[in-house]
Parts: C-alpha cells; sequence; structure tokens
C-alpha cells in the first residue's frame, strides 16, 4: 500500500525516456505509477550510460513504480490497457504517435471514452504546428529556448548547459500541469487531454525570457529592444581560484559590501560610499577581482568559505558533482540513498526533491525488473466524482497566503494564482520584495508585473502584534501558507508549523530554501549562484575550451524557476491530500538538491565511475556550430550510427563546420531535421516570438498592466489544455492595493478598525492607482 500525499493517485504510464520522470515525480509523493512496458521491456532500458548493463536514467527515472509487460498484438492485452486507463486518474504518453497507438487508442480517444480521466501527451514540439515532426535533444531545448545564447565566453563559440537540465526541466512542467488538471477533476469531475510540448515546457520554466521573466529579459521595456550580443556579464559572480580549488562570491547588499570590505582590509581605493552599490564595484571590477584574487590564492576552499560565511560575505565552494554527493550536508539530510542499479550493483544516488512532514518521500523502491507486477489496480476500481458544478480554473476555491519573495518564492504564487487560486501576497513596508526594484522612471518593475499578475497585495507588518493576530486570523480562513525565507525565519516570527496548524489544523505550509531547512549548509547564505557553485552546477557548466576556473553559469537564474515548480507540485500533493482526509502538511524544498536531482543520471554515473562499476559512456554528440551572419549558431545532436549515417549524406565529405558556416541557422535545421537528425537554430530572447513553432500554438499571449506603455508578452497558459480556461490576467497590483478589501471580505473588518490598524502600522494600503 502506498503513503505519502498521492496515495490515492492512479498513474498509467505509457511513455518512455521522455516521459519517465514524470511518473517518478508522483511516485516520489505515494501515487501508484503502473509502467506498461512491451515484451522485452521499454527500449529505454538500455538507454546510455549505462552501469553494468544497466540505463542509469532508467533505473532513476522508474523507481517507485510497478511495472507490467501487456503485449499490443494481442486483443485481450489492447482491450486490458483500455480497462487499466478506464480505472485511472492520470494517463501518461510520450512519442508522436505515442505508446498508445499500438493499443489502437490515443490519449485524445481515452480522454473522450473517460470523463474523468486526465491524459497527458509529451512530445517534444506538441502534436501540432510547423515543427510538430522535429526531434529535440537537450541541447536542441536549450538553443530554441534561448539558454544557449546567454552562456559563454563574450565572443566566440557558445557553450551549452549541462546536458539533462532541459529534460528534467520540462518533466516538472508537465508533472505540474498534469497535476493541476487533475486537481480540478477533483473539483467537478472533468477529466482533461493535455498536449504538451517539451519545448514549451522548457521555455517557460528553465530560465523564461518572457512571463515570470528571468536574466534574459529583467529590465527590459519593450521586447524588440532585447540585447542581441553575447553576454556581457559573465563575471557578474566571479570566481577565484585559491589553494584547492575554485570559491565564488556574490555580494549585492551594502552590508555584504562592507563585510567584504573589512575582510580586504579596508582598501583607500574602494573607501568611497559609492562603492556600496553593485553599479559602482561592477565598473571597477578588474582592480576589486584582483584584490580578492589575491585574498584567496592562498587560502583553502574550506577557510574562504569558514571566514566568509563568519563575516556576513556570501561564498561558496565550487564543488564538483562528487564532492557534492560525498558531502556531509547530503548524507546528513537524507538528500542521499542507495539504489540497485542493476542486479547486485548498488549506488549511492540522490533521493528525490522532496521534503514532507520532515522526511524525504523519495527513492525507496528500485525499478522494477519488467513485468514483475500484475496489470492492475490495487483497490476499488472505480474513480470518486465530484458532484460539484463546473470550475473554469482548478484552484477556484483555494485561498492561499503568499509570503514568498523574488523569483523562485514569487512564482510559486504566480502559478497558483494563473488558475484560478485567491492568492495573497503579504507585503512589508519595511522588507519590500526584491522584485519591487524599479528602473528609473517607473513605478513598477517589469518583472513584477509578470510574476504577481493575478495576484491581490495585503500590506502588513508581521512584525507588529497586531499585524501578527490579522495575519493568524487569515491562516485560519485559508487554505495554503507560503514562504522561502532563510529556515527559522517564519518561526522566528512567531509563525511554526506548529503554530499555524493551531490556526488551522488543516493548513498546508510550502517553503524552499537554498540548502534545506536542516544540515550543515542549510544556514549558509544561498543565492542561486551560490547553490549553483555547491551543487557542482557549475563545475558542469563549462566547455572543453575554457581555461582553468572558467565557467559560464552566471546569467542564469537556475534553479529559481524550476524549484518553484517543485514546490507547487509538492504543495498541490499537499492539497490533494487535504481534500481526501482533511489533514495539512508541510513541504519543504531544497533548491541544491532540486538541482542535484535534475542532473542525477550525470552525477550517479561519475559516481559509479569513481567507486569503479563498469560504466559505459553516453556516446551521443552535441556540438555548437557556426552559421551564415554575425554570431549565429546552431546546435547538431548525432546519437547513433543512423544519425552519422544521415549526416554524412547530407553533407558530404565537407567539413561540417564549414558546411554550417556558409548556410542559414534555420536552413541548416529545417534540412537536418527532414534528414531525420535533431538540430535546431540558436534562438536570442528577441527571435522566440517569431519562432513559427511558439506563433502556431500561441504559446505566449499580451498582457496589458496600466502602468505600461506597451503590452507585455507573457505565457498564455502551463499547457495547452482541452477543458481549462486560459490564464487570467489581471494586472499585479500596487503594495497594499487590496489591504482594505480583504480585511473587510476576509475578517469582516471594518472600515474604523482597518484605519485605526494603519494608524497603528500593522497595516498599510496603497492610496489607488496612479
Amino acid at each position: 500500500m502506498n503513503s505519502g500525499p498521492l496515495a490515492s493517485l492512479r498513474v498509467l504510464d505509457l511513455g518512455g525516456a521522455e516521459s519517465d520522470g514524470v511518473g517518478r515525480l508522483f511516485a516520489d509523493l505515494g501515487a501508484d505509477v503502473l509502467k506498461i512496458e512491451p515484451p522485452g521491456g521499454s527500449p529505454a532500458r538500455g538507454e546510455a550510460p549505462t552501469v553494468a548493463g544497466a540505463s542509469v536514467r532508467f533505473a532513476l527515472q522508474n523507481a517507485n513504480k510497478r511495472s507490467a509487460v501487456l503485449d499490443p498484438s494481442d486483443p485481450a492485452d489492447r482491450e486490458r490497457l483500455i480497462e487499466l486507463a478506464g480505472a485511472a486518474d492520470i494517463v501518461v504518453d510520450s512519442g508522436n504517435p505515442g505508446a498508445a497507438a499500438a493499443f489502437g487508442t490515443s490519449c485524445v480517444a481515452l480522454s473522450q471514452r473517460f470523463g474523468h480521466l486526465v491524459t497527458l501527451s509529451i512530445t517534444d514540439f506538441g502534436t501540432s504546428g510547423p515543427r510538430a515532426g522535429w526531434q529535440a535533444t537537450d541541447a536542441v531545448l536549450y538553443a530554441l529556448s534561448t539558454a544557449l545564447s546567454r552562456t559563454g565566453p563574450t565572443t566566440g563559440t557558445p557553450v551549452l548547459p549541462p546536458i539533462g537540465l532541459a529534460s528534467a526541466t520540462a518533466a516538472a512542467q508537465a508533472a505540474w500541469a498534469a497535476l493541476a488538471a487533475y486537481y480540478r477533476r477533483l473539483q467537478d469531475g472533468t477529466g482533461d487531454y493535455i498536449d504538451f510540448a517539451r519545448f514549451e515546457g522548457v521555455l517557460q520554466s528553465l530560465d523564461p525570457p518572457y512571463g515570470s521573466e528571468g536574466q534574459a529579459a529583467a529590465g527590459v521595456k519593450k521586447a524588440r529592444e532585447l540585447w542581441r550580443g553575447r553576454p556581457r556579464n559573465q563575471q557578474i559572480y566571479p570566481i577565484f581560484g585559491c589553494r584547492d580549488g575554485y570559491v565564488r562570491i556574490c555580494l549585492l547588499s551594502p552590508r555584504q559590501w562592507q563585510a567584504m570590505f573589512g575582510w580586504l582590509g579596508e582598501p583607500e581605493q574602494f573607501a568611497d560610499p559609492k562603492f556600496a552599490t553593485i553599479a559602482a564595484r561592477y565598473a571597477a571590477s578588474r582592480e576589486l577581482n584582483a584584490l580578492i584574487a589575491q585574498l584567496c590564492e592562498d587560502k583553502s576552499r574550506d577557510e574562504l568559505v569558514t571566514e566568509g560565511q563568519a563575516r556576513g560575505v556570501p561564498i561558496a565552494a565550487v564543488l564538483t558533482p562528487q564532492e557534492t554527493l560525498s558531502s556531509n550536508h547530503f548524507r546528513e539530510v537524507g538528500a542521499l540513498t542507495s539504489a540497485e542499479l542493476a542486479p547486485g550493483v548498488d549506488v549511492v544516488v540522490p533521493s528525490g526533491p522532496f521534503i514532507v512532514d520532515g522526511s524525504h518521500t523519495g527513492l525507496t523502491r528500485p525499478a522494477p525488473a519488467p513485468g514483475v507486477d500484475e496489470a492492475g489496480w490495487a483497490g476499488d476500481t472505480a474513480r470518486a466524482q465530484s458532484g460539484a458544478g463546473p470550475v473554469s480554473r482548478p484552484f477556484e476555491g483555494v485561498r492561499i497566503l503568499d509570503l514568498g519573495v523574488i523569483v523562485a518564492g514569487g512564482e510559486l504564487g504566480r502559478l497558483f494564482a494563473d488558475l484560478g487560486a485567491e492568492v495573497i501576497k503579504i507585503e512589508s513596508a519595511a522588507y519590500p520584495d526584491g522584485l519591487r526594484q524599479t528602473p528609473p522612471g517607473m513605478t513598477m518593475s517589469r518583472s513584477w508585473a509578470l510574476t504577481h499578475r493575478n495576484e491581490y497585495s495585503l500590506g502588513l507588518d508581521l512584525r507588529h502584534p497586531d499585524g501578527a493576530e490579522v495575519f493568524a486570523r487569515l491562516v485560519a480562513e485559508s487554505d495554503a501558507v507560503f514562504a522561502n525565507f532563510k529556515p527559522g525565519t517564519l518561526a522566528s516570527l512567531g509563525f511554526s508549523y506548529d503554530r499555524l496548524k493551531e490556526f488551522n489544523p488543516a493548513v498546508v505550509l510550502a517553503e524552499s530554501s537554498a540548502f534545506g531547512a536542516t544540515g550543515p549548509w542549510s544556514a549558509q547564505m544561498g543565492y542561486g549562484p551560490l547553490v549553483r557553485a555547491t551543487t557542482g552546477v557549475t563545475w558542469l557548466w563549462t566547455s572543453p575550451d575554457a581555461g582553468p576556473g572558467e565557467f559560464y553559469d552566471a546569467t542564469t537564474i537556475f534553479p529559481d524557476h524550476v524549484s518553484a515548480r517543485i514546490t507547487a507540485i509538492a504543495a498541490l500533493a499537499a492539497l490533494v491530500q487535504r481534500r481526501a482526509t482533511g489533514s495539512g502538511a508541510h513541504v519543504h524544498i531544497s533548491q541544491a538538491e532540486a538541482a542535484v536531482n535534475q542532473l542525477a543520471t550525470a552525477y550517479v554515473t561519475e559516481a559509479a565511475r569513481a567507486a569503479g562499476l563498469p560504466v559505459a559512456g553516453d556516446t551521443a554528440e552535441h556540438g555548437v556550430y557556426p552559421c551564415a551572419g554575425d554570431d549565429e549558431w546552431c546546435v547538431i545532436s548525432i546519437r547513433s550510427d543512423e544519425d552519422r549515417n544521415a549526416l554524412a549524406a547530407v553533407v558530404g565529405d565537407t567539413d561540417l563546420a564549414s558546411w554550417t558556416a556558409a548556410r542559414d541557422k534555420t536552413d541548416v535545421a529545417n534540412t537536418l531535421q527532414q534528414a531525420g537528425i535533431a538540430a535546431a537554430p540558436m534562438n536570442r530572447a528577441v527571435d522566440v516570438l517569431d519562432d513559427p513553432q511558439v506563433r502556431f500554438r500561441d504559446t505566449y499571449t499580451d498582457m496589458v498592466h496600466p502602468l505600461f506603455d506597451a503590452a507585455m508578452p507573457t505565457e498564455t497558459r502551463p499547457a495547452p489544455y482541452t477543458n481549462i480556461a486560459p490564464t487570467e490576467l489581471r494586472p499585479a497590483p500596487m503594495p497594499g492595493e487590496h489591504t482594505r478589501e480583504i480585511c473587510q471580505k476576509v475578517l469582516g473588518l471594518t472600515a474604523e478598525d482597518i484605519d485605526r490598524l494603519i494608524a497603528q502600522g500593522a497595516l498599510f494600503a496603497h492610496q489607488g492607482r496612479p
């Protein structure tokens, strides 16, 4: 019997390597995930890299599942598959056409036949559009989603991000989209068909150029003004050599600069107060970084991190993946476990990203052998139906108090607000959200407008006794509380999970933090660049041509966006459990663990190699090649001998780089895709809106905000649903814009009560939109 917040969920997994990660996320949270394999087992079982002949990726992404074998050529098995789907809650399939086609059906047909069922079709580019037939690899997804254009040196060949991030990010977005549709099913009994494209998932969730945008477009007023050049600030979070490796320092606030200034011995040339600003330090970065380099060169990583953290300087060691997996922190917090990859071959692997009520709910059972389980469901095969009236969006009627800040916290609330939740953003006058910082002459930042659309703003001081009382009363009337403070902050404000349960026994608390709530690293300052350095992501984000200490992850916001999705999945699982049992839960996501689990295949492969196990590496080649034009590039993935032969037939005896250099990047991609080779042009952010697949599938829509002269491109929906309305586009609020409305509607306070609380400083309210 499964346990966990999704213990009542049945998932029929028909997919392959492209979708296996989706089912693993559900299985980690307790769902009964039944994988259907053909006679002889899934082809993905032999996918490289392998350890002792077993696919690492398959073993990791199919842990906690059951496996049954059905033969699509057997009429009884074809009928059995239909019966299994009819008694399931979610069906996951992948490929165009998907595996269901072999059984004479499809996700569309199953959705139409069983009105309660959520069917999730996962393809590279969707089932419709001019590029529906294209093939994608992680490299192709990086190129088209703009991630490639923002990594690498300022000039020269762009650098691919680590292989694995794109696929794992797409899986998280797909799981979120499907679980949201299932929650809608719980509301009114209506299922859905989701035509999910991995490309769109990566475009929205890895480091999006539009929507809840990140590094690519922050601070830019108009999409067409986006920078077309290469990264200009790869050293914004500089890395310094030291006695036994490298460290990264991330100076943002004036307080952090003062700590660094003192550590340097208060050099006279940097005594001017202007250096408290990031702009002044960046302008003098050559001289400043030279001084920091001298400070670091004779010390060890541990010495520098210990002293820096003690002084209040955000600093982290740049660790290798193996060092991350062998760290005391990951072992102490239960982030690792031992798994059998092949008979008699055990390897240490990441447990999974979910922590529920203080415990990891990750890997407990290794990937099953083919067909070891019966093709059936335990217990009653009937699926419960809701008698409620229809709802247009899944989270109508759900109220969330959102304390989250910046990207990972802010985007978590938006994901729920976009799908109908009443999300009340709690804002502090003394400690405004970092996204509230605005360029000169603007009333609201573009990032705030995009990240906090569809939300309400309540101005409240949690540190004021009366403000705390108002918050406590709101907790009693809400379903969930979201936060991403440093661990211990919420408790120090008097609102630990135990305290929240006193106000509302069924409340769900969803938190995320850089390194988790416990363990040796939990108290470290945890900006994204430091998380990447500490988890081995930075170490992998380089190229064979890079010099010592040259890493290229500075211009990404990974893992913020995907951490928001992982937290959203966990929070929604807790809300599913709340509907079924009336009990809440406390979920906490470590962004560091989320990052490591995104790259688990690479990390486990290296760990197995270091342990002396027989490892066969992935022979696929993913290259970046020059194309005609100024600094234009394409990617080409060669995954097999068939790809090599097809490429030779197209290119002939010409050197590949010379062949691409004479051609337009899109022409290269079209020609190779027609030959069955995964290839793509490198998009910059400004190119995305004109991408033919993006335009055909209405991935973006224009969002109008009264404080902005021009409409802003923003994502239309988390995925193309059949029965769920597109995202609302209510303007993001000014600070405290809805204070009076919320206090009156939710708490029944009178105008006099609210005026008194405002006069006391417990609340604040915006005085009308400009």
